[in-house]
């Protein structure tokens, strides 16, 4: 009788000794998913601290190229072929390439239907020819970074 017994107190405590093991188990499984999660969650916003300190600095440096660009519609046609005003043009390409690199688009404009999620609207006019909420004139560009717009583009829209 005795030998059941010890038998029987032996299956119990293998039972709860099973039942123990189980939970620390299912404890070590969660602590393992929470910290798989903060890992992720740290990736990501470093991530998202990256892109806010490229967009920035992006927004420092857009409005210099906006002014570079109209610069470069001034040059007269008759020196447009002299080295110094090719010279800008191919600068002008460097800061496309490195736009693309970053996924930085310009904001199309002229002759766009106005989109007040894109587009600031300087002034509304009549304007002879073209039709009503289209853009005839951009005042000064604007940019999306990877699809997320960064600046308005500023613009006339005609009535």
């Amino acid at each position: 009788m005795s030998e059941e017994k010890n038998l029987e107190e032996l299956q119990n405590e293998l039972a709860k000794t099973q039942e123990q093991a189980q939970e620390y188990l299912a404890g070590w499984q969660r602590a393992q998913a929470d910290y798989s999660n903060l890992i992720k969650e740290s990736e990501k916003k470093r991530q998202e601290l990256f892109e806010f300190a490229n967009a920035t600095f992006m927004a420092e440096v857009l409005p210099v190229y906006g002014h570079f660009k109209l610069g470069l519609k001034h040059i007269p046609e008759e020196v447009k072929k002299e080295s110094w005003a090719v010279g800008l043009e191919q600068i002008q390409k460097q800061f496309q390439q490195f736009f693309k690199k970053y996924k930085i688009e310009e904001i199309k404009t002229v002759g766009e239907k106005f989109d007040h999620n894109l587009h600031e609207a300087i002034s509304c006019e009549e304007q002879e020819g073209v039709d009503s909420d289209i853009i005839f004139e951009e005042v000064a560009p604007g940019y999306l970074v990877d699809g997320q717009i960064l600046m308005p583009a500023k613009v006339k829209v005609a009535k």
